[in-house]
């Protein structure tokens, strides 16, 4: 897995382009909140290892908390409370769902584990995409303190958080260029002509 804070990422990284959240404003700050917890929320499960949970398990560690199935269920609720976050409800489901559903596509990227059950509940089958370039991090918190830690926050550095940000400052220079051309353009309104008489 990414570290966790690497997850948290994403979302910022959307939220900054534009129409995203369904409407040309900026997304709401609790919609943002929301989904910066549910794209971390999957590693919850990282608790099963000290518990005795085995890795393989439906409830171990990239089990069902990191399916599609589990990001249509925090979509399902951001849309119930939509309200509460600011939002619409489409938009709310959309992006809670997408980011949550980011956390497992990250996870397929790295170099370890067992993979990620994507399809669970219907299928245990554990998943990996072809390239995996993202150093898999620890799931014991002391080992990132050491080499291993470096290792992994500079390849996260290098794959998640600097696309991340070329992104973000992309649509925020995007977002100026707009806002200065519309500034500096004289509107054109035409004088009324003569009335016609009947």
């Amino acid at each position: 897995m990414p570290t966790v804070l690497t997850h948290a990422v994403v979302p910022v990284a959307l939220a900054l382009v534009p129409g995203v959240g369904g409407g040309a404003g900026r997304l709401p700050p609790r919609l943002l909140l929301c989904a910066m917890v549910a794209a971390m929320l999957p590693d919850a499960d990282a608790a099963g290892y000290w518990l005795g949970v085995p890795y393989a398990a439906l409830a171990g560690h990239r089990g069902l908390s990191h399916s599609l199935a589990f990001a249509l269920a925090l979509g399902l609720l951001a849309a119930l409370l939509a309200r509460r976050l600011r939002s619409r409800v489409l938009p709310a489901a959309c992006f809670v769902g997408a980011c949550t559903l980011s956390h497992p596509l990250l996870d397929m990227l790295t170099t370890g584990g067992q993979g990620v059950a994507l399809w669970a509940p219907w299928s245990s089958e554990r998943l990996f995409f072809a390239l995996r370039p993202i150093e898999v991090a620890p799931l014991a918190p002391a080992r990132m303190l050491g080499d291993r830690g470096l290792v992994v926050l500079a390849s996260e550095l290098r794959w998640v958080w600097l696309p991340a940000g070329a992104l973000g400052l992309s649509c925020v220079a995007w977002r100026w260029l707009r806002a200065a051309t519309r500034r500096r353009s004289p509107r054109f309104s035409p004088s009324p002509g003569p009335e016609r008489r009947r």
